[in-house]
Formats: C-alpha cells, structure tokens, sequence
C-alpha cells in the first residue's frame, strides 16, 4: 500500500474513517495514519473530524489510463506504443528523452522537477495540472521540425476550446494564454542527429485547478481552466490533446506547419501590437505581424519586415 491508494478512496470528498480506510487497504488504523500524514508532502489539504473521519476537501481529480483511453478515438490511440501515468515524477520531459521510444506518451501527477523554456521551472502541484509528454520520431532533422511548437499550440488550444472553454490565445513561440494570462506552455526537446534521424519530446503543461500554495512561486499573471469554467475533469482534457496531437505527430513530417499557419494566426495573442524582440546580444523592437510558412515570428520595424526564430529568442508587449 502506498499513499496513492489511499487517495484513490479519499478522491470523492467524502469522510471515511480510519477503521474504513484500514479495510479497503488491507492494513492497520496505524498503518493508514502514517500514510496520511504524508499528505502534506504532497501539498494536500486533509481534512480530520471526530467522529466522521478524514476527508480532502473538494475531492481530487486523479489520471487514469484507462479513462484517457476511453475518451480517445481509436485513429488516436493506436499511434500510442506505451503509455505511462507516474505519482511523481522528476520531469516527464527528461524520462522521455531518457527512456522514450517513438509513441511513447508519459504523464504524472507530480513533477518535482518539471521546467518550462530557458530552464525555468514549471510549478507542478500534485493532481492539479497536466504535465504531458509525447516522444516521436523524426527522420528529416531539426529542419523538418521548424513551426512544431506553433502547431503544437494550435492542439492544445483546439482541444480546450472542444470542452467549451473560449478565447484561449497563443503567444509565439509556445504560450498559451487567456486574456494575457498564462494558462499553459509547451517545451520541445530533441537528442539525435539535427540532419538525420532524431528524437523530439514535446512537453505539455496546463493549469488546470491551480492551488494557492503553489501559484505563489509563479512569477507572472496566470489563470487556470478552473478559473475559467472547465466542466470536463483532467482525463478529458488529456484525451482532447492527445486526439488532435497524435494525428499531427503523425503527419508532420509530410505535412509541416503550413496547414497549421492560418490557425495559429487566428489565436495570435500579439498581432498589430508593439512589441520587442530580445536576445543575449539584442532587443528589437516593432509591430507584431504574424509568423511565416516556417513558424518564424514577423516583425514589422519601421517599414521593413523582419523574421525571427525560436530558440533564445523572447518576445514581449511593449509597456
């Protein structure tokens, strides 16, 4: 028995005493306490009341393979070879690049720790978020990927937007917004040969019921799909993405992101807003105009337009 199993009973919200938790376990009352004192490590609000038992309050809404399963069409799934749900995780993101294998799909319910790009962290809570990874790969290099992260975007704002949640926004090259606020980013990460054969592990992260505990170690203005009215539990989003992100994996390589384009520029957070364009070595400012057929961010400074691509690259509204 391991903590997770007592919290796959506590999941619903309700009181159950220790002597109930002791049964459904197969333990002792004492063997239960001890593993309910571990909730705290994982930021977990336990509630205790004499006499009816313990309790987390609003219950907790768990992954399960079997439910993301269900939710998936079968042209999705069955571009999955492995498929991996962990308690706790360092990064989803580094066990693929570590261990992954072409279709290989891993998510958690904790990561200790998860980053964004450039190395920031990612906050990952327990049971709150998704944190999701994909390895795929690719036979035409670094080349052939160019714009993924961008079309990658245009998944995942598709899929929130199935279950009823609009005006989600994408900021170049891989935030997803809502009114200005983070609601989610997406890391690609690649190993191999940058000509030939390579392996990429694309990396997504969402807030999804954000506690207050953690959103205070975020350093920007955020908002999670709770916030915003998400009806749908965490295996149905997880099922939303991977629906339209398998296929996309899939025809990538043939495909590229110019079927992708219109639609990102449609969620395009920043066109025709003054912006600036930083480096190690520069800041640039400008009009936001778009990206091109590769993905690449346009500029508009002054009369003469200029493209910039990902990688080291930050782009910003000008205050």
């Amino acid at each position: 028995m391991n903590v997770v199993d007592i919290l796959g009973v506590l999941a619903d919200g309700e009181f159950h005493s220790g002597e109930e938790l002791g049964q459904a376990m197969g333990v002792s009352r004492t063997a239960v306490w001890k593993h309910l004192r571990k909730l705290d490590e994982l930021g977990l609000e336990l509630e205790s009341v004499k006499g009816k038992g313990y309790r987390l309050h609003g219950g907790l809404d768990l992954l399960s393979q079997e439910a993301i399963l269900k939710y998936l069409p079968d042209a999705s799934a069955d571009l999955i070879s492995r498929f991996e749900i962990f308690d706790s995780i360092e990064s989803t993101n580094s066990y693929l690049l570590e261990r992954g294998a072409h279709g290989h799909v891993c998510m958690a319910e904790r990561q200790m720790s998860g980053r964004g790009r450039r190395g920031r962290a990612w906050v990952s809570p327990f049971a709150k978020n998704v944190y999701l990874s994909v390895c795929w790969m690719f036979q035409g290099g670094a080349q052939s990927l160019e714009g993924l992260s961008l079309a990658v975007g245009v998944a995942v704002a598709e899929a929130i937007e199935s279950l009823g949640i609009d005006g989600v926004q994408l900021k170049w090259p891989n935030d997803v917004l809502h009114n200005g606020r983070k609601l989610g980013g997406i890391l690609l990460e690649m190993s191999g040969d940058v000509s030939g054969e390579c392996k990429l592990v694309l990396g997504i992260g969402l807030n999804v019921k954000m506690p207050d505990a953690g959103s205070r170690d975020i350093d920007q203005a955020w908002v999670d799909l709770s916030q915003l009215g998400l009806k749908a539990d965490r295996n149905h989003l997880a099922a939303a993405i991977l629906q339209r992100l398998m296929p996309m994996l899939a025809s990538y390589d043939k495909d590229g992101f110019a079927q992708y384009r219109e639609r990102w520029q449609s969620l395009d957070a920043f066109y025709g807003k003054e912006v600036y364009v930083s480096s190690a070595q520069q800041r640039t400012e400008g009009v936001a105009n778009g990206v091109a057929e590769s993905g690449a961010l346009r500029l508009l400074v002054g009369d003469v337009e200029r493209e910039f691509s990902g990688g080291e690259v930050s782009l910003r509204l000008l205050s």
